[in-house]
């Protein structure tokens, strides 16, 4: 069931640098304080932090159990623990949403480089909101501009990846995960010194109890999901390159820990600069290109902290895109036997091609839809709606139901070298509770416990 000859991170630094990397993204810093914005700050917090702990954290350990058990990339590792079965769909599953994710995705990411540049160069200097909206609208529909930062990107992502999974993502991932924590560090610093940053502590950590409902907890849930990126391949990737000897039930805290530090460090260091500057915390999306940049404008020296939080952007954008396509380029290596340079070449092109459409249906293609949304909105909704609660819940159903609760154990106990005193908890849990807490995300991401609040 092993393969002997699996190649592994070269030290447990890098095996915790490089899982928090896969799961830390635009996800923790863009998309998760839009989220506490928009459902009522620190009430959210809390039920996102529980759901943490209640789901994510037991979820990451098994899909590491999987990853590790097989050291096969997520497809082949279900063919692995059950051959000749239909429960292989899982593992395509991730591999297509990683994919798929990847296309749209290094969009995103290309415009991150695009705001450096403007930073840099002062263009976003004493520019009014509606300015800021504009511009951004423009570039974002723009032919031209978008697909060269998003070639660009793919380039760099490419770059890393061929290089190897010791000598180029582990090596990456000791370089820039310290640089994003001390780059948010310096940025959360510089924030709460601003006048009425205390607002926007409290809006973050005091909690109002009577904004909690079941919609601001479905949410927490779906935020804790995807930013642990739980279900799409990256996780069970990532742990087949884990050692035997790697522990995975503190790996699995780490880098719940790390990732949810990146979330409240995110948190710190907005919400102060935008209260201070008198804009409302449920400006979702647009807090990160529009808002945000507005901010910095007004401080000293803004162009040296937009450039700042910019490049944090960035690298947390990189960091995720790494894992995205290394999850893709494993299953082309190892199932259709390929040259790690030539799998790589083909996810590269293929990411290459869904951005193109991706960037373009922002733009002059806008009029062209799928069940109504642009081709880019299309990959977000069945991926981030679908296709990763999906195989999150079908994932749980197969450990509960498939595996043999002594293989399971022995794994995570690393042939009971060390102790996991909860283990009968946690089965019970893998098998009972979380596929009906992630079916719950899933149904509310489609909107049907919504449509069936209205009918009853």
């Amino acid at each position: 069931m092993t393969n002997k000859n699996r190649v592994t991170f070269g030290s447990k630094l890098g095996v915790v640098f490089a899982t928090v990397g896969s799961a830390v993204g635009l996800g923790n810093i863009w998309r998760f304080p839009y989220m506490v914005g928009e459902n009522g700050g620190a009430a959210f917090l809390l039920v996102y932090i529980a759901c943490i702990l209640a789901l994510g954290l037991p979820v990451m350990l098994t899909e590491f159990f999987i990853g590790r058990n097989t050291q096969r990339n997520a497809a082949g590792a279900f063919k692995s623990l059950a051959p000749n079965s239909t429960w292989s769909i899982i593992g395509y599953n991730g591999v297509l949403a990683a994919f798929l994710i990847l296309g749209f995705y290094a969009v995103v990411s290309g415009w991150t480089l695009e705001y450096i540049i403007q930073a840099v160069t002062g263009s976003l200097s004493g520019k009014s909101t509606t300015e800021f909206a504009d511009d951004f609208a423009n570039f974002s529909s723009d032919i031209y501009r978008p697909i060269f930062w998003t070639i660009a990107f793919i380039a760099l992502t490419h770059f890393i990846i061929v290089s190897g999974v010791k000598k180029g993502i582990e090596r990456a991932s000791k370089i820039m995960m310290p640089m994003l924590f001390l780059i948010l560090v310096i940025l959360c610093i510089r924030s709460v010194m601003l006048p009425n940053a205390g607002k926007g502590l409290i809006f973050l950590f005091k909690p109002d109890f009577s904004k909690i409902s079941s919609s601001v907890i479905l949410s927490a849930m779906g935020q804790a999901f995807f930013s642990l990126s739980i279900g799409m391949g990256c996780l069970i990737t990532y742990s087949s390159y884990f050692s035997k000897t790697t522990n995975l039930q503190r790996t699995a805290v780490e880098v719940t820990i790390l990732d949810t530090l990146v979330a409240l460090l995110a948190g710190i260091m907005i919400f102060p600069a935008v209260f201070s500057f008198n804009i409302e915390p449920t400006e979702g999306a647009r807090l990160v290109f529009i808002t945000l940049p507005n901010v910095f404008g007004q401080m000293f020296l803004g162009e040296i902290w937009s450039s700042i939080f910019f490049l944090l952007l960035a690298v947390a954008a990189l960091t995720s895109t790494i894992s995205l396509h290394e999850v893709a380029t494993a299953y082309l290596l190892e199932e259709h036997k390929m040259s790690r340079k030539k799998a790589a070449t083909l996810v590269s092109v293929g990411a290459l091609i869904l951005g193109v459409i991706s960037s373009l249906s922002i733009g002059v293609w806008k009029e062209h839809t799928i069940l109504g949304l642009t081709f880019f909105d299309f990959l977000d909704y069945i991926t981030a709606k679908i296709m990763l609660p999906f195989g999150g819940m079908l994932i749980c159903i197969f450990i509960g139901r498939r595996i043999d609760k002594k293989i399971l154990k022995a794994e995570l106990t690393n042939q009971g070298t060390i102790t996991f005193s909860l283990f009968n908890i946690y089965a019970f849990f893998m098998k009972y509770i979380a596929p009906v807490g992630i079916g719950l995300i899933f149904l509310h991401e489609l909107g049907i416990i919504n449509w069936l609040k209205s009918i009853f």
